[in-house]
This record gives structure tokens, sequence and C-alpha cells, in this order.
């Protein structure tokens, strides 16, 4: 007998044809007054008003309780979504009031200069590709297919917009495990803003420039007030961004067997005057491809304390006085170990550091919580 094919999640993400904007945003309105009637009644259930008094706390409503309220509204209401979607909803509604902690969230706006961007959620087996288009909601959607979509089951999803007004199909498929990478090394990274990444081997990921070469083009076209021109620029400063970390994060995965990551916080920074180089280094994006793909891979992905990885030499292991510290030491780029006198490329001794302390986190194995 031959033993089944092993599978995993995947998600896919395809382009919908613009001639079906025009449905979409009618669903995706309906899904916003959804979101709005499910935030409007945890909040009233949870704010009881007593006059003369204020409001008291009252009780806080479930999804479940919400749906079971919203039962059949669609058909009162003549929604072309169904209640699977409905359902959805108020199920990703109520799991975002239980994380946050707040009974009622941001409102979903339909329309003026703070309108949301569309989103409509659907469970498994809602969806399904027939005739070479997705059928949904009683309704045929074209796609630029690019996967092959016949050839997969489909599972939970949505349709999603982007600020350009266009819609994509996102959803999640079984598909069968990639082969095991090949690769026998291991490899430490180190992110940076002049380069993305330095890894411990010597290669880097060019950081800025790419993405600054428009920087003039959207200056201009927002001083002109241009907006459709500067969503278009920005789609493709996002677009290089994203290609370019693919690329690396696939050449990273196929060529090794492990890759350790420094645990440099983005958001931390993203609140000092390094806002800009932060943000266009897309570390938390590169981080996410290297992670899922090293799993699909059979590669080890780890991330790991980079203090000192920086100071340190990668040879002797001391800190010097003529070493790289803290913001100050930013414009430093090489420099020589008073210790042993070898010579330093910043971001490389960074990365063999975080290779080495990736080494001791393998042998010493991962302590029980």
């Amino acid at each position: 007998m031959t033993a089944p094919t092993p599978t995993a999640i995947k998600t896919l993400s395809v382009r919908v044809k613009d001639r079906h904007a025009r449905v979409l945003d009618r669903m995706a309105i309906e899904v916003n007054q959804v979101w709005n009637l499910a935030n409007e009644m945890a909040y009233e259930a949870w704010h009881v008003p007593v006059p003369g008094v204020g409001w008291i706390q009252g009780v806080w409503r479930s999804a479940f309780d919400i749906q079971k309220a919203m039962a059949g509204i669609n058909k009162q209401r003549g929604w072309m979504i169904g209640s699977a979607v409905i359902q959805e909803v108020i199920a990703v509604h109520g799991k975002s009031r239980n994380q946050f902690k707040r009974s009622k969230l941001r409102w979903r706006v339909s329309r003026g200069a703070k309108r949301s961007l569309g989103w409509i959620p659907f469970k498994s087996r809602a969806a399904r590709f027939e005739g070479g288009k997705v059928r949904f909601a009683g309704q045929s959607f074209s796609v630029w297919d690019s996967y092959g979509l016949d050839d997969f089951p489909f599972r939970a999803g949505s349709f999603a917009q982007d600020a350009r007004g266009r819609w994509y199909f996102n959803v999640q498929v079984e598909a069968p495990v990639q082969p095991r990478s090949e690769g026998t090394r291991a490899i430490g990274i180190d992110l940076g803003l002049k380069d993305v990444a330095a890894c411990s081997d010597g290669t880097r990921l060019e950081g800025r420039k790419p993405y600054r070469t428009l920087e003039q083009k959207l200056g201009i076209a927002q001083r002109a007030r241009k907006k459709q021109r500067a969503k278009a620029i920005h789609a493709k400063i996002k677009n290089r961004r994203k290609d370019a970390l693919h690329q690396f994060s696939s050449r990273l995965v196929k060529q090794n067997a492990a890759i350790f990551v420094g645990n440099v916080s983005s958001s931390n920074l993203a609140k000092t005057r390094m806002a800009k180089s932060v943000l266009d280094a897309g570390w938390s994006t590169l981080r996410t491809q290297l992670q899922y793909k090293a799993i699909a891979h059979g590669v080890w992905f780890e991330e790991v304390d980079e203090a000192y990885t920086t100071q340190a030499c990668s040879c002797c292991g001391a800190i010097g006085p003529n070493s790289p510290k803290g913001r100050a030491g930013l414009g430093i780029r090489e420099w020589t170990c008073h210790a042993c006198g070898i010579a330093h490329d910043r971001d490389i001794n960074a990365a063999r550091n975080i290779l080495a302390l990736g080494h001791e986190r393998l042998a010493g194995g991962i302590p029980r919580v």
C-alpha cells in the first residue's frame, strides 16, 4: 500500500478581476454593518445605563450569543452575504474583543476619507472553484489563477481589498509538503538598516536603496495631491520589498539546515528617529518568511538574544573600548579587536556571534518551561 502524501496548510492569494469590484464593495458594506451591529450589542450589554447613577457593569456577551441574536438578519435586510459569512465576522469580532479585553472595538467605516478597506471572511466550504471561477455567495468571480486552484480543496479564507481598491481572494488550502532542504550548513543573520540582513557567510540583502529610488516620485505625487498616483507608488515600493525578501529568504532556506536570527525589536526602534529606515527594512516580514519556509522545508529556525553581538569579537569574545556601542556607534562599520587584532566588519561579526549563540542553544537543548 502506498503511503499517503503528507500535506500542510498553506494560504494562497490571487487577484480578483476588476469587473467584480462593485459586487464585492456591496458585500464589504454588509460585512461592516454586521461588525458594527455586533460592536453595538456587545457594548450595550456590558455598559448598562442607570438613571442618576451613570452606568453599571452588565454581562459580557459571547460571540455565540451575538450569533444567535443576529440569526436570519441577512434575509430580513436582503443582504448578499450568507449566514456563514455573518457568523465568521461575529466570531472574528468576539475573538478580538477577548484578546484586547474591550467591550467595543473600532467601528468599520464604509464611506469617506477614513473608509475601512474591504474585508469579507468566510468559513470552510463557503467558497469553491468551478469552471475556472471562484463560486461564493451565489456569485462567480474571475481571478488571475497563478496556482492552479482547481487542484486544491478550499478551507477558510477571505476576500480583501488593498489601498488601490483592488480585490484579492485569499484561501487556506492543503498542499503537499515540500521536499526537505538539501543544505547542511548553519547560518546566522544580523538584521540592520544599511543592509536589511547580513549573514555569517558574508552574503547581504541591500537595504534602503531599492525603495528610496521612488521617494522623489512619491513626494511629487503627494504634493500635487494625486492620491491614486501616490497609492500606486506605495504599492510598487511594497512589491519591491516583498519580492526582495522572498528571494532572499527562499535562497537561505534552500542552502542551509539551520537558521538563527537576532531578536531585534522593530516596534521599539520604530518609535525613534530611525523609524523610517526601520519600517523600510521589513524585519518582521523577513523573520516571518524565514520561519514558515523553514518549517515547510524541514529547516531549523530560531531567534536568539542578540545582546552584545555587535560589540563582542566573534573570534575571542572580547569587548574592547574600540568596538561599536549603542546608537553612538552606528557610524562604526569596521573595527579591530584590541585583544586578538582581528579586523571585523560590524554586521558580519554580529552575524557570526548570532550563529555561535544558535549553536550553543542547540547543544544545550531547549529548557522545559
